[in-house]
Order: C-alpha cells, then sequence, then structure tokens
C-alpha cells in the first residue's frame, strides 16, 4: 500500500481511537454525576443529531473542497471536543456539576460534528490515493485498522479512566488526536476541489447523493440490506440484560460479549487482506448477511456462555464481509465528483441503523421480552436476505472485478 495511505490509516485509527474512548468516558462521568440512566440516552442522543443531521452537508462541503482540509478540521473540532472535557474536571476552575454536565454535553455534541464530516472526507480521499484494482484490499485494510480501534479503544478507556479519572484519560484522548494531526500534517498529498456542478441549487446539489444511490441497481439495495439487518439484528443494547439475567455472566463477561464482534470483524478484516473477495461478491454479501442471522439467533437462544460468545465472534467476522463486499461497491461506484455526498448518504445509513437499532431492540425487548425481541431480529434479518435477494438481481450477480473496470 502507498505511503500516504498509510498515514491516513494512521489517522483514521487514532481518530477512532479517540473517540471510542472519549464516548466511555462521557457516560461513565455523565452517570457518576447524574445517576440517572436518562442522561445517558441523552449524551448518546446529542452526538447521533448532528452526526446524522450533518451528514448531506458534510457531504456537500467535502465535495466542493479539498478532503484532506476538511479532515484536518474535523480532527481540530475533536480536539475542542476533547479539551471542553478536560476542562469541566480542572479543580481550579470550580466547575459546578450542572456545569459539568453541560460541558460534557457540548463535548458529546462536537465529537458528532466530527463524525459527520468523517466518513465522507475519508472515502473521497481513498481513491485519489488508491489505484481502482486496490480498492478491496484497502477497504479491508481500513477496516482492520477501525475495528482494532473499536475494540481497544472502550476497554482502553475504561481502564485509563479507573486508574488516571476523567482528567488524566482526557489528556491521553487528547494526545491520540493530536497524533491524528500530525499524521495528516505528514500527508504529501492534497488533491484539488471537485468543480461545483453548473445549474445546479444547493439544494439539489445536497440531495444529489441521496438521489444517485436510491436510483443506484446496486448501492441503494446493498445499504438497505446492510441497515435492515443491523437494525433488526443488533443485540449491542441487549447485552447488559443477557449478561445479568441469561447467561449470569455479571459485568466482566458483559465486556468480553461487547468486545466480540469487533473481534470477529477484525479476524475476518485482517484475513480478507490476503484473501481479496472479488468474484460472486454480491453472493458472499448475501451469504454473509445470512450467516449473521443464524448467529444472532444462536445467540439469542444460548445458554452457554462460550457458545454465545463464540456466535457473536462468527457474527462479527460475517459482518466483517458485508463491511468490506459494501464498502468496495460504494467506493468503485461513485463518481469522483461525488464521494462525499454518497459517503454522507452511506453514514446515514449506518447511522441510523446503528443508533435507531439500539432503540428498537430495546422496544421490541420491552413488548416481546429479552429473547423474543433476539429471536424475533435473526428472522427479519434472514427475512431481509431473502427479500432483497429476489428483487436485486444485480446486487445478487456483483462482480467487483467488473466493477473496477466500469
Amino acid at each position: 500500500m502507498p505511503t500516504d495511505f498509510k498515514k491516513l490509516m494512521t489517522a483514521r485509527f487514532f481518530f477512532t481511537l479517540a473517540v471510542q474512548m472519549q464516548a466511555i468516558v462521557l457516560g461513565w462521568r455523565m452517570y457518576e454525576l447524574t445517576k440517572d440512566a436518562l442522561y445517558l440516552g441523552l449524551i448518546g442522543l446529542v452526538e447521533a443529531v448532528p452526526a446524522l443531521g450533518l451528514a448531506l452537508f458534510a457531504g456537500y462541503i467535502v465535495d466542493r473542497s479539498r478532503p484532506l482540509v476538511v479532515y484536518r478540521r474535523l480532527t481540530l473540532v475533536s480536539l475542542a471536543s476533547g479539551l471542553l472535557m478536560l476542562l469541566s474536571q480542572l479543580p481550579y476552575f470550580e466547575v459546578t456539576i450542572s456545569h459539568q454536565v453541560i460541558l460534557l454535553f457540548c463535548s458529546s455534541f462536537l465529537t458528532g460534528c466530527a463524525r459527520a464530516f468523517s466518513q465522507p472526507s475519508m472515502f473521497s480521499l481513498v481513491p485519489k490515493i488508491i489505484p481502482r484494482v486496490l480498492l478491496p484490499k484497502s477497504s479491508a485494510w481500513m477496516s482492520s485498522a477501525m475495528q482494532t480501534a473499536r475494540m481497544s479503544g472502550p476497554a482502553l478507556g475504561g481502564v485509563l479512566y479507573g486508574f488516571l479519572g476523567v482528567s488524566g484519560t482526557a489528556v491521553i484522548i487528547c494526545t491520540f488526536l493530536l497524533v491524528t494531526i500530525v499524521s495528516l500534517y505528514l500527508f504529501d498529498f492534497n488533491p484539488p476541489a471537485n468543480v461545483p456542478e453548473k445549474n445546479k441549487s444547493i439544494k439539489e446539489e445536497l440531495l444529489s447523493g441521496a438521489k444517485f444511490v436510491f436510483k443506484h441497481p446496486i448501492l441503494f439495495p446493498a445499504l438497505t440490506l446492510d441497515m435492515v439487518s443491523v437494525l433488526f439484528g443488533g443485540v449491542t443494547a441487549l447485552l447488559p440484560i443477557y449478561a445479568a439475567e441469561v447467561l449470569f455472566v455479571g459485568p466482566e463477561g458483559l465486556g468480553i460479549l461487547r468486545a466480540a464482534p469487533a473481534i470477529g470483524s477484525f479476524l475476518m478484516s485482517a484475513w480478507l487482506i490476503k484473501g481479496e473477495i472479488k468474484k460472486n461478491a454480491g453472493k458472499k454479501l448475501f451469504g454473509a448477511v445470512a450467516g449473521f442471522g443464524i448467529c444472532i439467533l444462536v445467540f439469542a437462544v444460548s445458554r452457554n456462555y462460550m457458545l454465545s460468545l463464540l456466535a457473536l465472534v462468527c457474527a462479527g467476522a460475517f459482518d466483517g464481509v458485508s463491511m468490506v463486499v459494501r464498502t468496495s461497491a460504494v467506493q468503485l461506484s461513485s463518481p469522483d465528483h461525488m464521494r462525499g455526498r454518497i459517503a454522507a448518504v452511506n453514514s446515514i445509513f449506518i447511522g441510523s441503523s446503528n443508533e435507531i437499532g439500539e432503540f428498537e431492540s430495546g422496544v421490541a425487548a420491552k413488548l416481546l421480552g429479552t429473547v423474543p425481541s433476539a429471536i424475533f431480529g435473526g428472522i427479519m434479518c434472514l427475512a431481509s436476505v431473502g427479500v432483497i435477494s429476489l428483487l436485486s438481481k444485480k446486487l445478487r450477480n456483483l462482480d467487483l472485478e467488473e466493477l473496477e473496470k466500469a
């Protein structure tokens, strides 16, 4: 892989690591201050609103600017978020509890703003430094780095919080963000901005990415498949209940359960760096999502901790296949002048499935019970595979090698 891609991957790794650590610290500190579970939901909502609400605008900005400049600026915004978290804990400022809560909400909001611009700028940069034939491999490399950060970030954040408190952990988070900024400023290639499309209003340009995706015979069914499968099949919100009332493994077992899908995804992404998916990518995508649904069903009915853990690791591995194929398809199908806006729509699909999926899991568990709701999610995931496979022949027959030549 080119040196610039390695610098970019390093920057993405440390940015994601810092954001994951910050999420853990913000949640724990907020609960310590308020002792109110509602505030935990609110701090997640405060981050999700700008992350999803600004996504289309972020894609528009990335497509009209130099994507590297945008990425550098978003890391500065995230650094400001970390500094706000640090400021809330400095004793000589004598910050009251209510002011600490406000500063933590502000920190979360800035992180959401940075998240909105992260994926569009990254998607715009990678194809400019990587040949089309290497895009599937670069997706596997980037996915591997991201999953490593997602595995280690929460654990590292929790351990450091226990030993160093909020202030010490905030300093380390800010240090990781500074490493991100340095990596980006060592980047040699800064591609020019795209030329604005003529005779188009800002509204038309903001919505053009969504229109492109919704009309595309591969992207729309691929993103829909991922969204529906994760929306219903995701069990993250149910893991505390499973750990406490089904598997009886306590908080220690819960931590391992939370890490299990990321471990599986990381291992699969690492394997895909050498064993690329190009031929019959569509069939492998549907097979992977079906495998994910089956693993969720196994997890739903299991009463054995090791079997449940294995099911989640395998679910993460199947999701890793889906992620690499989907990312490669988005990269190869996107026109250069629209990459930011298309990536923004992609991030909305992903964000909606994750954030709304946790809400759906909670509502389903309330109405149906914990185990029946997880079973329902696995069945819906398998149903989505069958329906979308029947409706989308193009996606079913997707071949990334043919897409590379298009």
